[in-house]
């Protein structure tokens, strides 16, 4: 499990209902089954992704993320989780009410798009192609790429609560610069967030 599953591992509870969308090959999924007896389900668009999660036991649903969340109802989760996943869909900002709609808690990571080497490649006249933006433009599926004050200016506007948040580097782990300047040198974010009504357990 990398560092950043690690983490987002680790503000998960045990026994919880979890929903993971893009949840990929569904290895992360079947890490917390087995590690936090977690049970839920994971959302995959891609056939050959979701026959490794059944291979792992893992409960996938078909389904464009685009296309909305209506198939659950309020409150179905205690945790909804999207890794790497936001930045590629038409209106983050419905997904991510969708997501706080259906889930106490939700979970989300993203490319850092303020990273320093991100802007001297801006400057350069360049759009940036690094290990969290891998693609050219002409091929990448991130139509939304942002920065850490981005995000945080979009909970802001939506009356998100910030719950926790980690600033890694491009090999997902953390670094001490990013304590200081975690728009600067953090290339990717983690954010734990909720409803602004709703009270965690301490």
């Amino acid at each position: 499990m990398r560092s950043e599953h690690q983490i987002i591992a680790e503000w998960i509870t045990n026994g919880a209902r979890i929903l993971d969308l893009g949840c990929g090959n569904g290895a992360f999924l079947a890490a917390l089954q087995n590690e936090k007896e977690v049970t839920g389900y994971g959302i995959e668009i891609d056939p050959d992704n979701i026959v490794d999660c059944i291979s792992k036991n893992v409960k996938v649903i078909q389904a464009n993320l685009d296309e909305g969340l209506s198939g659950f109802d309020a409150n179905s989760f205690d945790y909804v989780v999207m890794t790497q996943t936001i930045q590629a869909m038409r209106f983050p900002h419905k997904v991510i009410n969708e997501m706080l709609r259906i889930g106490t808690e939700v979970i989300v990571t993203f490319p850092n798009l303020g990273h320093w080497k991100h802007r001297f490649k801006l400057l350069k006249g360049n759009i940036p192609v690094t290990a969290p933006l891998p693609n050219s433009w002409f091929e990448t599926p991130n139509i939304h790429i942002c920065t850490i004050g981005d995000f945080e200016k979009l909970c802001k506007s939506l009356g998100i609560n910030i719950l926790e948040r980690a600033i890694l580097d491009s090999t997902h782990r953390p670094v001490k610069t990013m304590k200081i300047f975690p728009n600067l040198f953090g290339e990717v974010a983690i954010y734990r967030t909720c409803k602004a009504s709703f009270k965690p357990k301490t």
